[in-house]
């Protein structure tokens, strides 16, 4: 039994995500952006250990996110589910890009560390210069681009950790739409498979999935010295280090 715990889990595909590992046995804690949804969340998610609030647009709010996850003991794997999509610049930064960094430096260090990209990172640029001007240049795909940098320099770094990407698809959560082609189930597999499974192909580091395949992802991500600068920046514009 594994204990994990899921950002962005209040809807969409991390709550599904959430069903299923408690379905599996094992024990989950949630993240809502704010009290007011944690009702909610419980009622969707019954079998879950608890749920902690904080709006990730905040650095603060996710620094004290931090604090509050650690409050309640080791995990396992944390799953960086939360995301957004049609938003400002500084909202995609803040909630895509700087909210995983910042989660990853503080909560206690997991066995495994999964994170949510998207096929559209493949047309992002770093724009690493934009960090701190200019943020309306950043939109969805560099965040995302951004996210596979983050997961390269974290399974580089840290060689006792499973840390992993992936990409769930377009499928028709509240950001995806309705109308959006691909599989929801197979949009969820890939997380919970990642963060529990036993499978000697899910325990690997480094890698970009798309249900349950190792796929190719861009080049761009796996230079150095560019994760090297995406860590300094992120690490000016938060204040926090990545720890060794």
């Amino acid at each position: 039994m594994a204990r994990i715990f899921i950002t962005g889990s209040a809807d969409g595909l991390g709550q599904l995500a959430a069903n299923a590992l408690i379905a599996q046995g094992h024990k989950v804690v949630l993240h809502a952006r704010n009290a007011t949804r944690v009702r909610h969340t419980l009622a969707k998610v019954p079998g879950a250990e608890t749920v902690v609030t904080a709006d990730l647009s905040s650095i603060d709010e996710t620094i004290q996110l931090s604090e509050k996850v650690n409050a309640l003991g080791k995990f396992d794997a944390v799953i960086h589910n939360a995301g957004v999509y049609n938003t400002t610049g500084k909202i995609l930064l803040t909630v895509n890009t700087l909210a995983p960094y910042v989660l990853t430096c503080l909560i206690y260090k997991p066995q495994r560390l999964i994170y949510l990209s998207s096929g559209m990172h493949q047309g992002g640029h770093p724009k690493l210069e934009h960090f701190t001007t200019d943020l309306g240049r950043i939109n969805y795909s560099d965040t995302k681009l951004h996210v596979l940098i983050l997961c390269k320099a974290v399974a580089r770094k840290w060689t006792d950790v499973y840390a992993n990407t992936l990409n769930p698809g377009w499928v028709p959560t509240k950001m995806g739409g309705s109308g959006a082609p691909d599989d929801l189930k197979k949009g969820y597999e890939t997380q919970v498979w990642l963060a529990a499974s036993n499978d000697e192909k899910a325990k690997v580091s480094g890698h970009f999935f798309f249900h349950q395949r190792q796929i190719r992802s861009h080049p761009e991500a796996d230079d150095v010295q560019l994760q090297e600068r995406f860590l300094t920046v992120c690490k000016e514009v938060t204040g926090i280090a990545f720890p060794l």
